[in-house]
């Protein structure tokens, strides 16, 4: 599986070699004969390719954080696109911390079939020795920009009405009780999901569907905006939209290339599949549109290269570029239909998240079972069309419950957060945006310190 850790062990020390030519000779024989020389050979399995492409995916997908803050900003009115922004960037510093603090020993370390444990708390142990072919560490820190995106994607479904603080708590708690027991169980080779042989290469079920299932039980904790329903919503920044697509689709390729852990085959099909099948699910959206929206638009474009991109996730490294086409182009159908009666129902999921990240998860998922081939993936499985029916059913099983498990627990931590410091500001505060109040300035200055004296209003308000 594309995530699983090997940790290497260091022996003892070499040899020292004698003087002259036959001597020098023979101490090479003696070295193959001693356990030093299984620490060279260990330590010489760190490659210098394979790790090259772990720190530009690594940087890639941290990239995609930045790219989710424009498509994110874009998409929301002008009074609360720094809340929106700043709730993709404070993932950097609590949810990356909190990983290295103890968030990825309870992922990666060996607990139990549910849970990691507290072995490689604060990192001990966790240094340049080999993970595979690439530095322990380096697999780490992948995996903790993986974490972070997973947290900041919540934030889609409760812009606009919520406290900051409350908010920071929440992921910071979610990152530990929700996203890392679910990589442990999909990821980890001692996981339950991991021993059924569920698949899922790049974080269908462990990035997406949790996101998603967390933020549809935000967005029905906090319920709707203050003026949900009495006033339309319209992106204050197109240009935002499409230019934080292109980010996520750019830091996409390492977030599925790069789950290969090197820089081989399988990261070359990741990277392909990663273009190919957004490109299909463009199309199919782009008709969809014409034929319900009359245009083709750009936050439609933008959305339909977001639902694609998520719905190859799991798929990336396991089917043929046809096939990841296909998947990107069924994708499209269900993420339309759901987002056009979304915007029809009383649910404020603001962003969309769980259309575009819950269901194309699982859409994509779910066809993971009918088109993986070992052909391609001598790790993976088959799936329905290679002659193996069984794996659309271990794919439902795996989405459902980490949809079930990150569902109640997302819920469950909110109301704990809401118990103690309370969920919403006054709505007063709500209907003027929560750039003044929760970080003191605005995205596009008015001018003349109107914002100094806003917020200050704002505050005393909400302090009664």
């Amino acid at each position: 599986m594309a995530h699983t850790i090997r940790l290497g062990r260091a022996g003892a020390g070499l040899m020292p070699l004698l003087s002259g030519a036959i001597r020098l000779a023979l101490s090479g024989l003696l070295l193959l004969a001693t356990p030093g020389f299984a620490f060279a050979q260990e330590a010489a399995a760190i490659s210098g390719g394979d790790t090259a492409w772990m720190l530009i995916s690594t940087a890639l997908v941290l990239l995609m954080t930045a790219g989710l803050a424009f498509f994110y900003g874009g998409l929301v009115s002008s009074k609360n696109v720094l809340n929106t922004m700043m709730m993709s960037f404070i993932a950097f510093g609590f949810s990356g911390v909190l990983w290295a603090l103890v968030g990825y020993s309870l992922a990666f370390g060996a607990g139990n079939a549910f849970v990691g444990d507290f072995s490689m708390a604060l990192l001990g142990g966790v240094g340049t020795e080999p993970s595979g072919t690439i530095p322990h560490m380096l697999f780490m820190a992948y995996q903790g920009a993986f974490a972070i995106i997973t947290a900041a994607l919540i934030s889609g479904a409760i812009i606009g009405r919520m406290k900051f603080g409350a908010y920071v708590t929440f992921i910071s708690i979610w990152g530990l009780v929700v996203y890392a027991p679910v990589a442990h169980w999909v990821w980890n080779t001692g996981g339950w999901l991991f021993g059924l042989s569920a698949l899922d290469f790049a974080g269908g079920a462990v990035v997406h569907v949790n996101a998603g299932a967390g933020a549809l039980a935000a967005a029905l904790v906090l319920g709707p905006r203050t003026d949900y329903g009495r006033q339309a919503m319209l992106p204050h920044n197109v240009p935002f939209v499409l230019l934080g697509a292109g980010l996520l689709w750019f830091g996409w390729m390492g977030f599925n290339g790069g789950s290969a852990l090197a820089a081989n085959e399988l990261a070359a099909l990741g990277v392909v599949n990663t273009l190919f099948a957004p490109a299909a699910t463009l199309v199919v959206w782009s008709l969809l549109d014409v034929m319900f929206a009359k245009h083709i638009t750009a936050v439609g474009a933008a959305t339909g290269i977001v639902v694609g991109l998520v719905a190859v996730t799991p798929a990336a490294g396991f089917v043929s570029p046809m096939s990841a086409m296909a998947i990107g182009a069924i994708a499209a159908f269900p993420s339309y239909f759901i987002i056009r009666w979304r915007a029809r129902s009383g649910l404020d999921d603001s962003l969309d998240v769980f259309a575009a990240h819950g269901v194309g998860g699982f859409t994509g998922a779910i066809l993971t079972g009918v088109f993986a081939t070992t052909a391609l993936n001598a790790a993976g499985q088959d799936g329905l069309l290679y002659g193996n029916p069984r794996q659309v059913l271990i794919q439902f099983i795996a989405v459902g419950a980490v949809f079930v498990y990150s569902g109640v627990m997302t819920a469950v931590i909110l109301k704990v957060v809401q118990a103690v410091a309370g969920l919403r500001p006054e709505s007063d505060a709500e209907r003027r945006g929560m750039d003044v109040l929760a970080h003191g300035e605005e995205g596009y200055a008015t001018g003349d310190g109107a914002v100094l004296i806003l917020h200050e209003e704002l505050n005393g308000n909400a302090a009664k």
